[in-house]
This record gives structure tokens, C-alpha cells and sequence, in this order.
């Protein structure tokens, strides 16, 4: 009888050993990343929820926010909030981009007049143009209990308004006026901003 139990005893303590190492070997276990994928708090969401967004017609930004006691509506007005924001910056860094190669390109006026007319412009743009912005999409994420928006506003909108704010620029001063008419530069105005009208 000694015998059976000594060897079983082995046998109880090889199988007690394996269980532990298996259980062991599952928590260490580290999940492998899901390539491509829009991953937020461990949830796989919509890639634009990480920025992935593109659209030829459009700029468009996604923002966030916590899921408070105030509400969805509450929520998702913060989130839009938060969104505007980034399109705002987005919209402010392109027109001023295409304002500067435009007033380059024209030589219409000095540096001093160009920085003036150039932080004008694509402040007054990114304020104007928000007002067209609209949600296109809506996304509950349950893993950190929060929604996310995706924002967007027209390229046109965005061109059209850059264009009447660079020639109303221009026309507060007379003498400007006159140099970007003599200069041709409305041609290079519309193809900094092209328009679809």
C-alpha cells in the first residue's frame, strides 16, 4: 500500500504543477495587437474615432467626452464642443498655409500686410465656417464609458469664405485694392480656394 501512494504522490504533484503553470500561463498572457484597428479602451471602435478620417469634400475631426449624469444630450453637446475645437485648428492651419503661398506667389502686398491679412483671414474662416459644421457620425464606446463624434465641414464652405475675406481684406485699403487688381490675383486667389461654384 506504501508503494501505490508513493507513486501517486509524483503523479498528484506532476498534474498539481501543470494546473498551475496553465493558470499562470493565461494571466501573463498578453493579447496581441489588433493591426489597422481603431482600439480605445480596449474596444474596437470606428477608425475615424482615432483620427482615420479622409474625404476630399470635407474636413472633418472627431472629439470625445465622458458620459455625465447630465445626460446624453449634455454629453454629446461636449463632445461636439470638443470636436469644433480640432476642426477649428485644422481649418485655421490650411487656410493660413494657402493665404501665405497666395501672398507669395502674388507679391500684392508687404510682409507686415501679408501677417496682417493672414491671421485675419483664417481666424474669421474657422469662426465662419463652424457655423456650417454638422455631426456625421456618433459612437458609444462602453469600455470607457464615453461617446465620440465625428464633426465635419465643406472644403467649399471653407474656400468660398477664405476667398471673400482675402478680397474684403484688400479692399479696406484702396491702394491694395488697386495693386491686387493690377496684379491679376483674384486667378491665383481661386486656385489656392478652389470652389465648386
Amino acid at each position: 500500500m506504501k508503494r501505490q501512494i508513493i507513486v501517486q504522490a509524483p503523479v498528484v504533484m506532476a498534474l498539481g504543477i501543470a494546473i498551475l503553470m496553465t493558470g499562470c500561463s493565461s494571466k501573463d498572457a498578453v493579447p496581441e495587437p489588433i493591426v489597422g484597428k481603431c482600439i480605445i479602451s480596449g474596444i474596437v471602435g470606428p477608425e475615424w474615432a482615432c483620427g482615420a478620417y479622409e474625404d476630399d469634400n470635407t474636413l472633418a475631426a472627431a472629439g470625445s467626452a465622458q458620459i455625465s449624469k447630465l445626460g446624453y444630450g449634455f454629453t454629446r453637446r461636449e463632445a461636439i464642443a470638443s470636436a469644433r475645437a480640432t476642426l477649428a485648428q485644422q481649418i485655421q492651419t490650411e487656410v493660413k498655409d494657402k493665404v501665405e503661398t497666395f501672398m507669395r506667389s502674388t507679391g500684392v502686398s508687404s510682409l507686415e500686410v501679408a501677417d496682417k491679412v493672414t491671421t485675419q483671414v483664417s481666424k474669421q474662416v474657422a469662426h465662419v465656417t463652424l457655423i456650417g459644421s454638422k455631426q456625421i457620425s456618433y459612437w458609444e464606446n462602453k469600455g470607457d464609458k464615453s461617446i465620440y463624434v465625428l464633426v465635419s465641414v465643406s472644403k467649399d464652405a471653407i474656400n468660398l469664405t477664405a476667398k471673400d475675406s482675402v478680397i474684403s481684406s484688400y479692399k479696406n485699403d484702396d491702394a491694395l485694392w488697386q495693386q491686387f487688381q493690377a496684379q491679376n490675383a483674384l486667378v491665383n486667389l481661386e486656385k489656392e480656394f478652389p470652389t465648386g461654384k
